[in-house]
């Protein structure tokens, strides 16, 4: 009887072991897939325009763009971010800040900061959400536009601004983030060369922590000076200028970051808009738009392009970053569920297999199958259940995929935007895309698997997302 228990449980070891395994391998195609799609997108690509080619070349023909901007609790960046917009080199534009019941000085600031005075504008209802409490306009410009509302949440809030913008393009941006003066111009560029198919268009997130920041401008780049946010600095290039850029090669882009993402106004209201109450919304949008024009027939794109480049403040603190992460990883399971009927589904294609396939093996598989790897294959090795050649596999797999993805996005990186031109930041970046494999990834790792459980007991606390303010910044 001992035998056979322990027959079995070397077995189903071994089962474990070779799934968990076999899920990294997974991972680490679809990885390396992205890695060579996102070189040889980089390698069609025309030269980057200067602005002021891209002004005469566009200028005229620039469709007029709404800057939705939803802002709870943003009082420690929301002027220096509202300036920032203001600046920007667009021939027609307007900023619509959504304050969504904010409890800080978020309006008094702003009415302060810009004179505001309450006005009547009219606004079609197409979408729903909390109630409108007032909207103020300013003397000082008449591109900037305040919406105060009751709370409801980002998507609630971004619904609002949709509503209340006439542009039939929107630029929906977080609160706390600063737009470099030429990001609007070349997030369009998409919508005015292919003005039919384009529908979406998203740009590169950067981390602001450490860099100087004056008049709405970023001026000078340093990495932060904190290896938090500088482990962050890595991911966000993994995960923009590597995987975004790669997916959107083959039109099978799955996400347009709420922080920084251009939409076409009637597609979004034709789905909807933003799904209320979602921990994902521009993860959700985007899939409901990929399901409206598939389900339609009709020829589409949603574009990446790495040159429109937004500033953002990253989480200096575990507390903080682990909410962050758990939410997207929440938001990620609610928008894999809601819409599972897609997966693997031949009327939705590439959408179907490669673009679900990938939130599938990355999103909804991948953080159990690590985290289980990281508890599992050591103690089966240490109680002799695993042969040390499994383990050592598994091992090589976690470390050396990882590190080989991150120094392969940083060239990628140097090679496309050249944002870190001192040779000790890139050796500096280099270091961290390394060494951020040993214990940062796998604590992200169980933040992800905490968001899981969130998901399980429906919890949708959002997690106050404490500033430190990235204005006038540096070293």
């Amino acid at each position: 009887m001992i035998e056979q228990w322990s027959a079995t449980i070397v077995w189903a070891a071994t089962i474990i072991a070779w799934t968990v395994i076999a899920l990294g391998l997974a991972q680490t195609t679809v990885y390396l897939a992205q890695l060579v799609l996102a070189a040889y997108a980089l390698s069609k690509r025309p030269p980057v325009a200067r602005s002021a080619l891209l002004w005469r070349r566009y200028g005229e023909v620039a469709p007029p763009i709404a800057l939705i901007v939803p802002a709870y609790n943003e009082a420690m960046n929301i002027v220096e971010s509202v300036h920032s917009m203001l600046a920007l080199e667009y021939p027609n534009f307007e900023v619509i800040v959504v304050n969504d019941g904010s409890k800080d000085a978020t309006l008094e600031l702003l009415v302060e900061a810009f004179g505001l005075r309450r006005v009547n504008r009219p606004y079609e209802e197409a979408l729903a959400h909390q109630p409108i409490r007032g909207i103020y306009s300013s003397p000082m410009t008449e591109r900037l536009f305040v919406v105060d509302k009751s709370n409801g949440g980002k998507a609630d809030a971004q619904n609002a601004g949709i509503n209340v913008c006439r542009a039939p393009v929107f630029c929906v941006i977080d609160g706390d983030s600063i737009l470099e003066p030429d990001a609007l111009m070349r997030a369009a560029q998409p919508f005015i060369d292919d003005p039919v198919r384009v529908i979406a268009v998203g740009g590169t997130i950067r981390v602001a922590n450490g860099s100087t920041i004056e008049n709405g401008r970023v001026t000078q780049i340093h990495l932060p000076g904190r290896l938090l946010p500088l482990f962050q600095v890595v991911e966000y290039l993994r995960a923009f200028l590597m995987a975004r850029l790669a997916w959107s090669r083959i039109n099978t882009l799955m996400l347009v970051s709420g922080a920084f993402g251009v939409f076409r106004r009637a597609e979004v209201v034709a789905v909807g808009g933003f799904t209320k109450g979602s921990m994902g919304e521009d993860l959700d949008l985007v899939i409901k738009l990929h399901r409206l024009m598939i389900d339609a027939r009709r020829d589409y794109r949603i574009e990446f392009i790495p040159e429109p480049v937004c500033w953002t403040e990253a989480p200096e603190s575990l507390a903080v970053l682990s909410r962050q992460r758990s939410r997207w990883q929440r938001g990620a399971l609610e928008a894999f569920f809601r819409y599972r009927s897609m997966l693997f589904r031949p009327r939705y294609g590439r959408i179907g297999f490669l673009g679900m396939g990938h939130i599938l093996i990355v999103d909804v598989l991948g953080p159990i199958a690590e985290v289980l790897g990281y508890i599992l294959m050591p103690l089966f090795w240490l109680l002799g259940i695993l042969s040390f050649h499994y383990f050592l596999a598994f091992t090589a797999l976690v470390f050396t995929y990882g590190i080989v993805i991150s120094v392969c996005s940083l060239i990628l990186e140097e090679a496309e935007l050249q944002r870190f031109p001192r040779a000790r930041d890139l050796a500096i970046l280099t270091a961290a895309a390394i060494v951020e494999n040993f214990g940062y990834r796998q604590i992200n790792n169980i933040w992800r698997i905490k968001g899981y459980w969130q998901f399980l007991r429906q919890d949708n606390n959002w997690g106050e997302m404490t500033r430190t303010g990235i204005a006038k910044k540096g070293p």
